[in-house]
């Protein structure tokens, strides 16, 4: 029964956005046709609605980390925060900085909170996070008809930024001290507003999951965290 009603509200959802796109795409709003959007299916542009969300949170997000963290920010001399969002949402994605040794992904983010990192924890942490979520869409900046995503791979992306959020929060360097701080507390009122981006971030995954899922009626295999909090691949599934 829970079933069920979820997917009916994920097509409710998923019409409103279509019907939405569909009045865009019809001239109502001339300022965002083109010619490209008649060769894209409706999933594909629920699709690019999902690119633009993720790359707005993902670089609040980066702001954010770099006005908590100002540290990180001068490990690279005349760097700005937009310089560093810059040098990392670009698609395709760019390679990484040398201090992370050719590591993307996931396992760029476990680099970042590593003890002894030297490099900028932030963009280790946010270009691994940027890059995993991009091999979910098979690497590529635009989906065309003839495109397949899995859900499998947005569900594990989902998974994984559960276990960032876990790990940013117990990660410390050699010197005792966090990572990376994220949440902080006045008294006895916490700041969380990094956990309201984060839990968009893992909203909008999960919803692309279904979406994929229902599309191409896959069964997504859930995962069960264990100790440890391991990230699940992405990028390994058709």
């Amino acid at each position: 029964m829970r079933n069920f009603k979820q997917r009916t509200f994920l097509k409710w959802i998923t019409s409103i956005v279509l019907v939405s796109i569909s009045l865009l795409s019809a001239g109502c709003v001339s300022s965002k046709f083109s010619v490209e959007t008649l060769a894209k299916s409706d999933v594909n542009m629920v699709s690019d609605i999902y690119i633009d969300q993720t790359l707005t949170l993902l670089k609040t997000l980066t702001q954010k980390l770099y006005k908590m963290n100002p540290g990180e920010l001068a490990k690279t001399p005349g760097a700005t925060i937009e310089s560093r969002i810059s040098a990392i949402f670009k698609c395709p994605a760019p390679p990484p900085e040398p201090a992370l040794t050719g590591r993307r992904s996931t396992q760029a983010m476990l680099a970042g909170l590593e003890s002894d990192y030297k490099g900028d924890r932030v963009y280790a942490v946010m270009y691994g996070l940027f890059t995993m979520l991009h091999m979910a869409f098979n690497n590529k900046c635009h989906l065309f008809m003839l495109d397949f995503l899995s859900s499998q791979n947005f569900y594990n992306s989902a998974r994984n930024i559960e276990i960032l959020v876990w790990r940013l929060k117990t990660r410390r360097a050699s010197n005792g001290e966090l990572c990376l701080i994220t949440n902080t507390w006045k008294g006895d009122i916490a700041n969380l507003s990094f956990e309201r981006i984060f839990g968009k971030l893992i909203i909008l995954s999960d919803t692309m999951a279904l979406i994929m899922a229902e599309r191409g009626d896959r069964f997504v295999k859930q995962a069960v965290h264990i100790a440890g909090m391991s990230f699940l691949p992405v990028g390994l599934y058709p």
